[in-house]
């Protein structure tokens, strides 16, 4: 996957997730696609109130032209 075309996935995940600012992902190829379908793996820390923390991974699947297919994400 190009690196302009995880970039601009990113800008989305970000807009989505603001605490995803500055992460960068794991890049991954789907196994048995039938098309160029890739595995973005943001992992980071969302800040809560009370000085607390939580981690949260953002997994996205998209293809090799930036379209996303899928978000999901851990609480």
């Amino acid at each position: 996957m190009k690196r302009e075309t995880v970039t601009r996935i990113a800008r989305q995940v970000v807009h989505t997730f603001p605490e995803m600012e500055g992460v960068t992902p794991t890049v991954r190829a789907q196994e048995g696609a039938k098309a160029d379908v890739f595995l973005l793996t943001f992992k980071g820390r969302a800040a809560l109130p009370g000085g607390k923390s939580l981690s949260r991974i953002v997994r996205v699947v998209a293809d090799d032209a930036g379209h996303i297919i899928r978000i999901s994400t851990s609480r």
